[in-house]
């Protein structure tokens, strides 16, 4: 089954180019899109310089918006949606999450990360409904209305729910060795801290949106 893969990016130069090279080995099976979400930095430039297609948004939306243009600059039935900051990231990771899905076994899968950083496992063993690594049908997505598109990072939360809420199939694939760069790391101890409490609150309005 053919497939897109969505990267929503802000600010990533310097940790995308992990995951740029794990996809640009799978170019021949899919189609790739970054959605660069406002960045300042060239995240843009990194991102054409491996020969893959860079949608450009003129200011920071959120990562629900940006997934949600990606989803509108695409055309394939099943849509993996990647972070921009994963470490450890292989194609084969990709494929299995999108196996189940082209062998109908599942409608939606969501990526966890095991034995790769400490912090990020037991974040995903706690919380696996956050992970922003998932494999979906088109079709699903174009169900979800506008306020869970711009929700930022509660658009996780609006996934998860609305595949259970409709029954649907859902199954949780282990990522092993995969992590992620963390807020702090990224943008220092206070900047990284404010970015984070930013995260929680779209996820917790999202949580409580009826």
């Amino acid at each position: 089954m053919e497939f897109s893969i969505i990267i929503p990016a802000f600010n990533e130069e310097n940790n995308i180019p992990r995951v740029l090279e794990a996809v640009h080995a799978l170019q021949d099976q899919c189609e790739i899109l970054v959605v660069n979400d406002g960045s300042v930095d060239y995240t843009s430039d990194v991102v054409r310089s491996y020969g893959i297609s860079v949608h450009d948004l003129p200011v920071n939306r959120g990562k629900g918006y940006a997934m949600w243009e990606g989803l509108q600059n695409t055309s394939k039935e099943v849509i993996v949606f990647l972070d921009a900051d994963l470490i450890g990231l292989q194609p084969e990771h990709v494929l299995k999450m999108v196996g189940p899905i082209s062998d109908d076994l599942a409608d939606m899968t969501v990526g966890i990360f095991t034995s790769g950083r400490g912090i990020t496992d037991l974040a995903q063993k706690l919380t696996p409904f956050l992970s922003g690594q998932r494999a979906i049908r088109r079709s699903i997505l174009e169900h979800l209305d506008k306020e869970e598109w711009i929700s930022g990072y509660g658009i996780e939360i609006a996934l998860t729910r609305y595949v259970r809420e409709h029954n649907l199939r859902l199954l949780e694939i282990p990522l092993d060795n995969v992590s992620q760069t963390i807020k702090e790391e990224k943008l220092g101890l206070a900047k990284g801290m404010k970015a984070r409490l930013k995260m929680y609150w779209e996820i917790a309005k999202e949580i409580n949106r009826v």
